[in-house]
């Protein structure tokens, strides 16, 4: 994992808190503390702790084995770690125990097992159900017409949090197309508030389009390349 100059990083994370402020006051839904979650993978240890003290406080992880390592390594400070992405039924376990979000459950199965090996000492598992806005059939995410079985099972689990939504659109969307995706997955979430009033999250949105995203109603965006650079691998 290539380190980056600590100066360039400053700037990249300046410049892109102000282009979220800027778009949480032109959105017309008022999401004034729009959470950045530094996509870190690939990125070591070091980075991540200059992330920190340039303000940066959340993190996301998708190489399960890479993320538990920087865990491990940064103990000392006061991160919040997101697994973003396919949770798979046989890493479910150190994902429970090392983690505080889960951007990514899909299936029933999925999230019985989260609840199940989640440590009873430490608070719920925030949790977003990824849904395949996108329409492709090699993408993760509950199809939207299993979305509300899917959020009814979750909310039965103690030990996980239901916080909302994520989603992705299509890698080569055109800009007309990812707003439309953006704009399914609020108007998914509030259906779902019908009858789960209390969610409040939609995790959408990353370096190329979080501004759109934004604009549509996010909360979370997930940004990786328009804070450390191009990843090397």
């Amino acid at each position: 994992m290539r380190g980056m100059d600590r100066g360039q990083l400053s700037d990249n994370i300046s410049k892109l808190l102000e282009r979220v402020r800027r778009s949480s006051q032109k959105s017309q839904f008022g999401n004034s503390d729009i959470l950045v979650v530094a996509v870190s993978k690939t990125r070591s240890a070091a980075d991540i702790r200059a992330a920190h003290q340039c303000g940066l406080t959340d993190f996301g992880e998708n190489y399960l084995q890479e993320a538990l390592d920087k865990i491990s390594d940064l103990p000392d400070l006061p991160l919040n770690w997101h697994f973003i992405g396919p949770v798979q039924s046989n890493k479910t376990r150190p994902i429970a125990e090392h983690f505080h979000w889960v951007h990514g459950v899909d299936r029933e199965k999925v999230a019985r097992r989260l609840h199940e090996q989640r440590p009873a000492q430490l608070p719920p598992l925030q949790v977003c159900i990824q849904v395949n806005i996108s329409g492709e059939q090699s993408k993760s995410g509950v199809p939207p017409e299993q979305l509300a079985a899917l959020a009814g099972a979750i909310g039965s689990l103690p030990r996980l949090k239901l916080r909302g939504l994520m989603g992705m659109p299509a890698v080569d969307a055109s800009a007309r197309r990812r707003r439309r995706d953006f704009r399914a997955l609020r108007e998914h979430l509030q259906a779902l508030r019908t009858v789960a009033p209390d969610l409040d999250t939609l995790s959408m949105g990353m370096s190329d389009d979080f501004e759109t995203a934004i604009a549509e109603g996010a909360t979370i965006i997930r940004v990786g390349t328009a804070i450390f650079g191009p990843r090397g691998r």
